[in-house]
Formats: C-alpha cells, structure tokens, sequence
C-alpha cells in the first residue's frame, strides 16, 4: 500500500510540472510578479524538467520491480538508463552490457642468452656450439684442426600460453620458437618452431613433446643439445587424455612418423644398379604414457609402437629389396626427491627402430645380407637401441646451484653397415650456476662428449668449457 501511494504522488507531481511548464499563459500574473520568462529560458526548464521526469521514471520503475519480485540486478540496470534518459524499455535485451567471461589469461615469456666457450677438440661445423657424440669426427682428420673459440645466441627463446574457459573445459595453447637452425638450416641462426598446440578438456593437436619422451629427466645444463642416451622429440600429433588428477596422468597419441636407413655396404651397388628405393609410412606412430606422481617425486613409463616401410619403385621379379618393419620400445623415467636440495634425473630406454625419437642417434633401420634369396639379397632390420641417462641437479643455496651426470646411447649395429658408423655415444658435464638477481642467471660448465665406431677401432673425445649468461622475460595477462 506505501508502494502504490508513493507511486500516485510521484504521478501527479510530474502531471503539475508539465501543466505549469506547458500552460504558462493560464496562471493569472499578479502585482509585483517578475516579467514572464523569454523562450530560452522555457527551453532551459524543459530541459531540466525532462530529466526531472527521466529520474522519477527510473524511481517509479525500481519501486515497481520490487513490488513484483524483480531482481536488484534489473533494477540497477534500468535506474542506470533512466538517468542517461533512454527509457529501459527503448533498448533490446541483446544490446544490454554483460560482465565479461572471467578466467581468462595470455603468458608473454622468453629468454636472450649468450653462449660463448672453447672447444678443445673440434666437431661438425655446423654443431660448433653443442655437444653431439654422432657430430665428432668419424675418422682422424675429418673436421681439423683442434680447438677454437665460440659464440652463440641460439638458445634465445620466444613464447605465448594462454588460457581460456569454455563449456567443455580450458582451452590451452602454446605457440613458442627459438633461433636454433636444425636440417637444411643446420649452423644457422634462424627461426625454429618449439611448440604449436591447443588443447581442450582432455584433447589436444600441433606440435608439442612426444608422450614417449619426459623432458624432466633434461639437466638444469648450458648446453643446449642435452644428453645423448635421452628420449627428445618434439612430433606432431593428437593426443587423448582419458584421466588427469593431479600431475598423474594416461595420455594415447597418434603421431606423425618418419624414419632413417642406412644401406651400409651396399649403398655403391644399390646405385650402381639404379635401384630406386623411396621411404613409405601409411601408419602413424602410435605412442602411450603413464605418469604417477607422488610427494617424494614421479615415475613415468612411456611405449612407442611404429611401421617403417620402403618401396624399391622399379621392382622386377628378379630383384625386389622391398620391405617394411615394425619398431617398438619401452621409455622408464623418473624425478626422485633427494631432501630438499637435490633432485635425481633418471633415464632408461631399450627398444627396435626408434633412432628417431632418441636425442643423438643417427638412423633406424640397417641392412642385412639375406643369401638365401637371389631376389632379395638384402634386408632391413630395425636396430636396437639402448639409452640411459642420470643426472643430479643441486642447489646450493638461493644464489648457485650445480648439475652433474652422465648420458649413453648404444646401437647394435648389423655386420652390413659401414666399419666408420656410429655404435656409442657418451655424454658428461659438471656446472656451477649463479642467480645474482630475479630472472638473471650466470655461470660456467665443463662438458665431454665421445664417439665410438662401429668396426673399424676409431674413437674420439671431445672437451669444452662454456659460459652463459641468460636474462628471462614474462608477463601474465588476465581478462
């Protein structure tokens, strides 16, 4: 009842003002009155009786809403349009201000780092500053002469996260390059793609880390290329990931395969006789991981399942060196807490064909003689493979930390394949790490790469010192 009776004076308030103001000439002048008003300033108290008008509309609208259980919300919002006077009812519903999706972020982050150091041996050009036992010379000689000073910015790296909410879950993406030239632009200092993936809820595709590989077990290093026996490899793929809880995980991937053959001894007559051998993958690589993490750190155990195939494109029933084979392999990691300085990096994979998906292992299939068939005189088989890695990273206090370990790979190779190709590679390093300020680190490594040949006796060591000196950048955006 107070509602409606103030309802009815607000009415009749505004009915009065807009007779004086409409009807003037009707109120009888008396004595001693001002002269009437001049037509400018009629115009000006129309005016400010129009906004009289517009604010007691938007009170009347409120008291009106409450009375018939209207939300605040909607009374705020039609009070606000009453006082910028445009009636609540003139503006459509879908033109109305909503409040912004929340949970939304953008991450800008990177690096500038300089690498400079000695070689006291010498490797390939082109991998002048990395450590790559398969880069070392493969006979006396082959990349005189020894020692030599470099330098670097390759390292530098460039990224964008981002984070959006959506009705099936958070959409994730990365998108992230370096300036580290690998394949024709090997030596380089060039644009390199790390990281192109999204992902929503529990699917993703791009490029990003093989489910095969954990790039936890990489040491907190300068050198760039990392440890030799090590899974490494960025693939890209579309992954599945049935259940996540926590940092504990299951993901299934197919991804995209490719391979490398080695024809060994008979790689002059293959050419003598013009046969024309072309690679051929009508399947992807298929791969799986299983992370359990736990307080004192993770265990990881990653498979790999693949086909590698190659067509001899001018077959004939006499000669047909045609094949396909299937490569697999078993990939066990693990980030063991030792106390609350140190941190165990472990590594140990066995499997067939899989040269591809490791750090620094040159091919995956090798031949072997087959006699028994004048029509396939030879064949291919996938190489097993065995890599390790261990490594322990320490932090000193909150200025210095250290990393020290080691890292082996080693490919049983066929008795076809050249004496000078590559059977073993090792990899070492020691380092002492310095954080003067936030996002600023400094420091200096030792490092020792080697190389081991097949048949022919001829192994190298390599030795470096390196110094670096790198300056991380961020920023965090959210909307």
């Amino acid at each position: 009842m107070k509602t409606n009776l103030r309802t009815i004076l607000a009415k009749w308030c505004i009915g009065l003002a807009l007779f004086a103001v409409v009807f003037p000439n009707r109120v009888k002048a008396r004595p001693g009155d001002p002269p009437p008003p001049t037509l400018q300033q009629l115009k000006d108290e129309m005016a400010q009786m129009e906004l009289m008008m517009n604010h007691l509309k938007g009170q009347i609208a409120v008291l009106e809403a409450a009375s018939s259980g209207s939300s605040a919300s909607s009374a705020s919002y039609t009070t606000v349009s009453a006082v910028s006077a445009a009636p609540a009812a003139a503006m459509p519903i879908a033109e109305r201000s909503e409040t912004p999706e929340s949970g939304r972020s953008i991450s800008v982050y990177g690096f500038a780092m300089l690498d400079s150091g000695y070689d006291f041996k010498t490797n390939n050009p082109d991998w002048f500053d990395v450590v790559r036992p398969t880069k070392l010379p493969a006979f006396a000689g082959e990349f005189a002469p020894d020692g030599k000073v470099y330098y670097g910015v390759r390292q530098t790296r460039f990224g964008v996260k981002s984070s959006t909410p959506t009705s099936l879950g958070d959409l994730k993406t990365i998108f992230e390059f370096e300036l580290f030239g690998t394949g024709v632009d090997a030596g380089q200092t060039t644009f390199r793609l790390r990281h192109a993936w999204g992902e929503l809820g529990k699917f993703g595709a791009g490029q990003t880390w093989s489910p095969f590989m954990d790039p936890d077990v990489f040491p907190n290093s300068l050198e760039y290329w990392g440890p030799s026996g090590m899974v490494f490899f960025r693939n890209l793929q579309f992954r599945w990931t049935p259940i996540q809880k926590g940092d504990s995980r299951l993901a299934f991937a197919v991804e995209r395969p490719g391979a490398s053959a080695d024809q060994g001894v008979y790689s002059d007559r293959i050419s003598e006789l013009g046969l024309n051998l072309q690679s051929k993958f009508d399947m992807p690589d298929f791969s799986v991981q299983g992370h359990l993490a736990r307080s004192w750190g993770y265990v990881q155990v990653a498979g790999m399942f693949r086909k590698i195939s190659w067509v001899q494109t001018n077959a004939t029933p006499a000669l047909n060196i045609s094949g396909d084979v299937f490569g697999w392999g078993v990939n066990t990691s693990s980030n063991i807490k030792l106390g609350a300085k140190n941190t165990a990096r472990l590594q140990v994979v066995y499997g067939e064909g899989i040269e591809n998906y490791m750090n620094d292992a040159p091919i995956d299939v090798g031949p072997r003689p087959n006699p028994s068939n004048p029509a396939r005189p030879v064949l291919g088989v996938p190489l097993p493979v065995l890599g390790t890695v261990s490594f322990l990273d320490h932090n000193w206090n909150d200025k210095f930390s250290s990393s020290v370990g080691y890292s082996f790979v080693n490919i049983w190779n066929t008795n076809a394949e050249l004496p000078a190709d590559f059977h073993q590679g090792h990899y070492a390093l020691g380092n002492l790490l310095y954080y003067p300020a936030k996002n600023v680190m400094m420091g200096g490594e030792f490092q020792f790469g080697r190389r081991v040949n097949r048949a022919d006796g001829f192994n190298v060591n390599d030795y470096r010192v390196q110094f670096s000196f790198k300056y991380n950048f961020g920023r965090d955006f959210t909307y």
